[in-house]
């Protein structure tokens, strides 16, 4: 059997005295979609800044395409195959568009594609080609939300982790971003999808994780998720 791209076994996070993740588990197959779904405060951000290297695990093992990458810094988590489009965007506002994108083609994986890989972001944001020459600072909030994801794609990633893409789009922008996600993933990419927003995660993903209070409370196929009475009551509203 074929082992998983990542694996996250038995994490444990503090912030101080007070625990964020406890005991958490969670896997990803090589092109599989899996989403983390839970309430604000439920700990997934703090999951995807663990496996990162922002945060350092108490306890526990982060595997990632065979070696054990917790605690490594986040530039050698980066090198070794992991994006991360963080929430809320983060570009950088004063440079232009395609300053922003090549800021992302600093891993040395990625240098020698560096003109491929900005001719397949083009292609895929037809958008940010337009303005390519735009400050960041200036584009729209789903624009600049592309402009993330295109940067993040630089790097030439093998596993791509979302966390909280839809947050504070349009629904229209939303749709158009989970859209994106599934292309991606229809194009070979593994993805890790941290999201408030259910219903639209679980419908993408091949599989899913309920966090809770910093605890993996259910799991299972996206299917079996949505047709979950618990998860219908307290996500879906039904």
């Amino acid at each position: 059997m074929t082992a998983p791209l990542l694996q996250v076994e038995a994490v444990d996070l503090f912030y101080g005295d007070a625990q964020a993740l406890s005991g958490v588990s969670i896997e990803a197959a090589a092109s599989e979609v899996v989403a983390i779904v839970g309430a604000n405060g439920a700990g997934k951000s703090s999951l995807i800044r663990t496996i990162h290297g922002i945060e350092k695990p108490a306890a526990g093992r982060v595997r990632f395409d065979g070696r054990d990458i917790a605690g490594w810094p986040s530039y050698r988590v980066c090198e070794a195959g992991i994006g991360h489009v963080a929430e809320g965007r983060q570009v950088f506002p004063n440079l232009s568009v395609l300053e922003n994108l090549e800021m992302g083609a600093t891993p040395r994986r990625a240098r020698a594609q560096q003109k491929q890989n900005l001719q397949r972001v083009f292609a895929l944001f037809p958008r940010l080609f337009e303005r390519r020459q735009q400050a960041a600072g200036t584009l729209s909030g789903g624009e600049q939300q592309m402009l993330a994801i295109g940067r993040c794609l630089m790097g030439q990633p093998k596993l791509v982790m979302f966390d909280e893409p839809s947050l504070g789009l349009a629904p229209a922008i939303v749709q158009e971003v989970f859209r994106i996600v599934r292309r991606l993933n229809e194009e070979g990419m593994t993805v890790l999808l941290v999201e408030q927003n259910v219903m639209a995660s679980l419908k993408i993903a091949h599989r899913g994780y309920v966090l809770e209070n910093g605890r993996i409370e259910l799991s299972g196929s996206s299917a079996a998720l949505l047709g979950n009475d618990r998860v219908r009551e307290a996500y879906l509203g039904l």
